[in-house]
């Protein structure tokens, strides 16, 4: 039953970019142009449809009204694909291409904590969006956040697979880290879009110098986690900058530098746990 919402959901979201919006016109823009919306729509379906072939093939009518059951189950499952589960990148991931090298025990130890980091914060951006969107008062502005939250999955999957690949593991925290960040988004989309907006730009920056931050203390020779954090910058820095551009509202003062504490306790604990 909750995997026939979840693809209802999938489906609501992906008819709503068909009545106006690309990709290509950014998170936070529409389509412009002479472009035909259902010739976007037709090539999103085929690519789609390889990528995520399970996941689409249960799509019911985008028509249907969810009852506040059906929106509780779909939440719980995308708490449950996100802390527990595997969901599948979209993107090929930037270090396929990248040979892996042998790293010593203390280089490979200290990139799995800092591989284990990065993944926490995609947990929690999934938990910040998916809080958003479920008191967001906008439909765009909930759509867009679902397709930042979509695009945060692959970093998601990035982050897994290099863990795996050090031997590693995620945080043991996951679960406290997601719902605390649900709680954060939820609260925010309560105070407003703009507020909601704000929040993104914020998180987004933090993650940017934090990812900076990584880049620089990275094992030299660990050029496959440098490829995908490298990857995730970009990306992170074009949702901020739509955000903003959507109508973010600056965040008063005390707000940054608390998410700014809360942020270097996660660092600590997820470094090790």
């Amino acid at each position: 039953m909750v995997g026939r919402i979840a693809a209802a959901d999938d489906h609501w979201n992906f008819a709503t970019r068909c009545e106006g919006e690309t990709e290509e016109a950014g998170l936070y823009g529409t389509l412009g142009g002479d472009a035909s919306c259902s010739d976007t729509c037709a090539m999103a379906v085929g690519s789609t449809a390889e990528r995520s072939q399970n996941r689409r093939m249960t799509q019911i009518s985008p028509t249907r009204l969810h009852s506040p059951l059906d929106r509780l189950l779909v939440e719980a499952q995308r708490a449950l694909d996100t802390v527990f589960g595997n969901p599948p990148a979209e993107r090929p991931n930037p270090a396929a291409d990248t040979p892996d090298v042998v790293l010593d025990p203390e280089q490979r130890r200290h990139a799995a904590g800092l591989m284990r980091i990065n993944h926490v914060g995609e947990v929690c951006a999934q938990g910040l969006y998916f809080g958003q969107a479920a008191v967001a008062r906008d439909a765009h502005t909930q759509h867009h956040l679902l397709e930042a939250a979509q695009e945060e999955t692959d970093h998601l999957a990035w982050c897994a697979d290099r863990l795996h690949e050090l031997d590693s593991r995620p945080s043991l925290f996951n679960p406290v880290w997601y719902a605390g960040s649900y709680a954060l988004g939820a609260l925010a989309g309560l105070r407003g879009d703009d507020w909601s907006l704000g929040f993104v730009v914020e998180t987004e920056r933090q993650v940017e110098a934090h990812l900076d931050e990584h880049l620089e203390t990275l094992p030299q020779s660990d050029q496959r986690s440098r490829a995908i954090l490298r990857v995730m910058k970009i990306d992170e820095a074009r949702h901020a900058d739509q955000a903003e551009q959507a109508g973010a509202r600056p965040l008063p003062a005390p707000i940054p530098s608390a998410m700014a504490l809360a942020s270097k306790l996660m660092k600590t604990v997820a470094y090790r746990l």
